[in-house]
């Protein structure tokens, strides 16, 4: 019975000794994630000096992923899948000015026909505008809720 009992003791203290060094490696609080630059983020978001407006950058791959498309703006004319509002109510378009770069446009619409949409006032003809994904680029620049 005795030697029973110094081999339970035993067992018991290892299994213990093994739950403790197990759960010495879960993390302290102290550890530190590695830190990423911003080239190893798909998208990148800046605020333009001296409005309220941020340049949204994205990689190659987030682009792709993304579906993103743009086409040059015609005069006074706009897809109607390039207009979108914020939460307060404004009208805006996303423009391209460099590749892999994306700024949101006020614009003013007239009358929408179909899948056009007549600008009263935006940016000049020749513009890339964002065709398809400006939804996410917005929810890009002013982020999502719970995040």
């Amino acid at each position: 019975m005795r030697n029973r009992k110094g081999r339970m003791a035993c067992w018991t203290s290892a299994v213990v000794i093994a739950l403790c060094a197990g759960l010495a490696g879960c993390g302290s609080g102290d550890d530190k994630e590695p830190e990423t630059s911003t080239q190893d983020q798909p998208v990148t978001v800046v605020a333009v000096q001296g409005t309220e407006l941020h340049r949204v950058s994205l990689t190659e791959a987030a682009v792709r992923r993304l579906g993103i498309q743009t086409a040059p703006l015609q005069p006074k004319v706009i897809p109607l899948a390039a207009v979108l509002y914020d939460k307060d109510g404004n009208i805006w378009t996303y423009t391209s000015p460099t590749p892999l770069t994306f700024v949101r446009a006020p614009i003013t619409l007239g009358k929408v026909n179909g899948d056009r949409a007549v600008l009263k006032s935006g940016p000049p003809a020749g513009t890339s505008v964002v065709t398809v994904g400006g939804a996410e680029l917005l929810g890009a620049e002013y982020g999502v809720d719970g995040e």
